[in-house]
């Protein structure tokens, strides 16, 4: 049997994991606000890396794509763009890559217009597409070798280019397939040579897409890492489209969730959770009977359970509002009519 002692022990567990932000506070009063992000106070002086405004893409005569987009990262950023099939992601992506022309708007990608981008600009690009099967004769090294003499040009003082090979086959831990020619890598195997195509060069701004499809999980939360070095260590800007929502939650600073070519939110997880719900799921069993609650003070609640039943609680659980219940309530509401565009109060957070 699970006693009290053990409860009330998870219990304080939890809220020690849960005080950052959570509504541990009395009925009536505010809830505190979220504790300042370093790397957004940071942002807020610097000049965005990407900056688009009212972005219109229409293909022929068909309707438009996108639908006036507004978007800011800035430099040391990871922003994980979201949204259904269809919603004008890939539009977006590929506008901002220099590889499509939009109908409208102002766009500006590393102080440049991507429609006038010269080599010198695309040299601080790095691009990981979904899939990438050139140059299958090649040997690992020598490709990455290869392609890297085309950056030697565009370093800088303040950035290096390119990578050393060694350093970038450390980097996306292919050092052991250096000499093994391209076509007889494993899926995972080649997903991490796209990975370090994107980033010879040493870029100031990468794209991801579906970066670890075909990762096993100790590659992913390899990857994961390399990520978050990427933007804390060498101040890259990523900007990455998945459809893992676990994902995003860890490693993007920023959710802009995009749905019928139009941002319908823009923030940080928390944020984003706060506001579409501020309640929490307390679960738990009483008696051998199990209940489910929707409360908005999880602490109160699971308080005022003890105190009430004692021994008689059981299984407890406290469950905050996840980013899969975000992104699916707005996309929900858009798809519905009931929400056409970010909220005022989610899209200052980009700013």
């Amino acid at each position: 049997m699970i006693t009290v002692e053990t409860l009330k022990g998870r219990f304080n567990e939890t809220l020690e994991g849960m005080d950052a932000g959570d509504n541990d506070h009395r009925p009536g009063e505010s809830v505190p606000p979220l504790p300042p992000d370093p790397r957004a106070e940071r942002s807020s002086h610097t000049e965005p890396v990407i900056e688009t405004s009212g972005l219109r893409m229409r293909y022929g005569g068909s309707a438009d794509v996108l639908h006036g987009v507004d978007l800011r990262v800035h430099q040391g950023e990871v922003v994980a763009l979201l949204g259904p099939n269809g919603a004008g992601k890939t539009t977006t992506i590929e506008i901002l890559e220099g590889f499509r022309r939009r109908s409208a708007g102002e766009v500006r990608v590393l102080g440049v217009d991507p429609d006038d981008g010269d080599e010198a600009w695309r040299a601080r690009l790095g691009i990981v597409l979904q899939s990438w099967r050139d140059h299958g004769k090649w040997r690992v090294g020598e490709l990455l070798d290869h392609l890297g003499r085309f950056y030697l040009p565009y370093g800088t003082p303040r950035r290096a280019r390119p990578y050393g090979t060694g350093e970038l086959l450390d980097l996306v831990g292919l050092t052991d397939r250096a000499s093994a020619v391209v076509g007889t890598l494993s899926g995972g195997q080649r997903r991490r040579l796209d990975v370090a195509i994107g980033l010879v060069g040493r870029p100031d701004l990468l794209f991801l897409d579906e970066p670890t499809v075909g990762f096993d999980p100790q590659a992913r939360r390899e990857f994961h890492e390399l990520v978050l070095r990427l933007s804390d260590l060498e101040d890259t800007a990523i900007l990455l489209t998945t459809h893992d929502l676990d994902e995003a939650d860890r490693l993007a600073d920023r959710i802009v969730i995009l749905a019928g070519g139009r941002i319908v939110a823009d923030g940080s997880a928390p944020e984003l959770a706060a506001r579409v719900s501020g309640k929490a799921e307390v679960r738990y069993s009483r008696d051998g009977e199990h209940h489910v609650e929707s409360v908005e003070d999880a602490t109160g609640h699971v308080r005022k359970l003890f105190a009430e039943y004692g021994e008689a609680i059981g299984d407890l659980e406290v469950r905050r509002v996840s980013l899969e219940d975000v992104y699916m309530t707005l996309v929900r509401e858009f798809e519905s009519g009931r929400r056409t565009e970010a909220p005022s109060e989610l899209t200052e957070v980009a700013r």
